[in-house]
């Protein structure tokens, strides 16, 4: 067991298959070596071996938080869902914000652990450090909302959280995902469809707040201070009310990026949307459609921007949020101006639980499909079709039609057409809102990231687009030296972040220093910050030793051609094309791997083995 502040020292192991529930302690080598939130799941799904099929009733599912969750500590309202991907057969961990996090620290918890599969529709309660397995037949075939809503009416809505899968997941859309009470979703990599594999409904979670205190509590003062005065600082764009973040969420990139020749437009076949960008930007919603910007647990940014619909077919919808990689998905990549339109779409896949990113690919591939003439017989959908968006939605969701193929994701759709080139897609998972021309650093991200074509993985945008604390790292965004050994440290800073578990937008403001004083206070440690970015690396050494174990060995990081052979036409990055073999042969000489492939020398300096 661990006894380091920061833990509840408690996981809830549930077999599905038996409805038998067991706790236990968490190794403190572990906990020394992974953290907590991903790194310790993605150990939990190691041990349980990289062989499992993902639909089948051994593989994994783990709800994890980190040693920073449910504390005092800025952003720390972040959970890691952690599996092996039916979309991509890698390892992978997609997390969600809002309070549901939290309070599954509140009730004393670290982590829960599915394996197994269930007889009849199945949810957790969970509350006062147990976990009960109750009967979910009631909410089984209802969307996110419906499911949502009957819970609240069951156990009241004061001091609970609910995490469920809509129909996508119910009928095993391989990119359907997780959504909580406030619409924030665990969206990429299938999590939601590993959830209907095992008739897992819903997690409920009822606790008061109690939030854990830090091991040192004078480290603890100064260490909180410094970091949230990092996030105040009105140079950063997280300043509340004042940074870019906070007045325009996510989307106050759209514009930027579309201007800089790097948002992928039309599935990429250009790399900017031009004058209609601003018809789905930040600044387009703040100004016509926002409502109120509610925030998650410990966060004074307040970046999820809640909107209504004031006019035409869409009048009345209320939902959050219009977010940058959703209005992008939706809108710029599928040829659609429409904000009212993209709104519906995205509460859409709130309630269905599908991955909002995934979603925009697979209707953007559709696309351009339809208009080669690829995806003859199935009827087609034209660019900036907003009825046949809605009407494709439904049709995956329940597997009807076309929607039976596009519900195996962009890549495996465009290979059942014979056309695999026109997946926007990294070892099976479609991309997000930039164009690696005119974002050389998203370029060798997304190919060497860990679980399929991820921004989030390593966040170079930091770098490129010159946001703090990052500016002594400054970037060329069209320049490609540099950008593997880039590449590797953010993917190390954010193994790091992804484990506390503090959201990754406090790499905005604060750096690993901040996180490393934090950590050490909560727990009792006493890391370098050098010690603490070692972990970050062992827990992304030990994810590509996973993939490589499960068969993504020499040359499973790559681009699609497009990226690699089609120079950009538009203003900003034109002329561009991505140069990625020069980038990943920096970085895996940054990395010490060969081809991709972590040797065994590399795993025993890491003790990983």
């Amino acid at each position: 067991m661990t006894t380091l502040g920061g833990y509840a020292d408690r996981i809830g192991r549930v077999d599905l298959s038996t409805l038998a529930v067991t706790y236990e302690s968490i190794p403190d080598d572990w906990a020394k070596k992974y953290i907590g939130g991903r790194g310790l799941g993605v150990k939990y799904v190691f041990e349980n071996g990289p062989q499992v099929d993902p639909l089948s009733p051994e593989n994994l599912l783990c709800f994890m938080n980190g040693p920073l969750t449910g504390t005092e500590a800025n952003m720390s309202g972040r959970m890691a869902i952690v599996t092996k991907s039916p979309l991509t057969g890698t390892v992978t961990d997609s997390h969600h914000g809002g309070w549901s996090a939290a309070r599954l620290r509140w009730a004393g918890f670290d982590g829960l652990i599915f394996k197994g599969r269930a007889e009849k529709p199945v949810y957790a309660y969970v509350h006062d450090g147990i976990v009960e397995l109750l009967d979910a037949s009631e909410v089984w075939g209802k969307g996110v909302h419906d499911t949502v809503k009957y819970f609240r009416e069951k156990y009241g809505e004061k001091d609970l959280s609910v995490i469920a899968i809509g129909q996508a997941g119910e009928n095993l859309v391989r990119y359907a995902c997780w959504v909580n009470e406030d619409d924030r979703a665990s969206g990429r990599g299938g999590t939601g469809c590993v959830g209907g594999s095992k008739k897992l409904k819903a997690i409920v979670i009822k606790a008061e707040k109690k939030m854990p205190k830090a091991e040192n509590r004078e480290a603890w003062k100064e260490a909180h201070k410094r970091a949230l005065e990092t996030i105040m600082a009105e140079e950063n764009i997280t300043s509340p009310r004042k940074g870019g973040l906070s007045v325009y969420g996510t989307n106050v990139l759209m514009n930027i990026t579309s201007n800089m020749g790097a948002l992928p437009t039309r599935n990429s076949q250009v790399t900017s949307f031009g004058e209609k960008a601003e018809r789905i930007s930040g600044e387009y919603v703040k100004e016509h459609i926002l409502v109120d910007d509610p925030t998650c647990h410990a966060c004074p940014v307040a970046c999820k921007k809640e909107v209504e619909i004031k006019e035409g077919e869409f009048q009345g919808l209320h939902m959050e949020s219009v977010e940058y990689e959703s209005a992008w998905a939706l809108g710029a990549n599928c040829d659609n101006d429409d904000v009212a339109a993209i709104a519906k779409l995205i509460d859409l896949c709130n309630d269905y639980g599908l991955d909002t990113i995934e979603h925009g690919n697979v209707l953007s591939v559709y696309m351009e499909a339809s208009e080669r003439g690829y995806a003859n017989g199935s009827g087609g959908l034209r660019w900036g079709d907003v009825h046949g968006m809605i009407e494709t939605t439904h049709k995956i969701v329940f597997r009807e039609d076309v929607g039976d193929v596009l519900a195996n994701g962009t890549e495996r759709a465009a290979k059942a057409w014979g056309h695999p080139e026109i997946a926007m897609t990294v070892k099976g998972q479609a991309i997000p809102a930039y164009d690696p021309r005119g974002l050389k650093g998203m370029g060798i991200a997304y190919a060497t990231s860990n679980r399929g074509a991820c921004h989030l993985r390593a966040y170079t945008p930091a770098a490129e687009l010159n946001i703090m604390p990052y500016r002594s790292l400054k970037a060329d965004p069209l320049e490609w030296k540099g950008k593997g050994e880039l590449t590797k440290l953010f993917q190390d800073v954010h193994a790091v972040s992804d484990s506390l578990d503090l959201c990754k937008f406090s790499a905005f403001a604060e750096s690993m220093e901040e996180y490393t004083a934090q950590f050490n206070a909560m727990t009792g440690l006493n890391y370098t910050v050098e010690e603490l970015l070692k972990c970050g690396e062992r827990i992304y050494n030990l994810e590509r030793y996973y993939n490589n174990l499960a068969g993504f060995r020499e040359g499973s990081d790559y681009l699609p051609e497009r990226f690699l052979k089609e120079p950009s036409t538009m203003p900003g990055s034109q002329g561009h094309i991505c140069e990625l073999d020069l980038m990943l042969e920096e970085y895996y000489r940054a990395r010490g791997w060969i081809n991709g492939v972590v040797p065994e020398e590399k795993l025993r300096e890491l003790e990983i083995i």
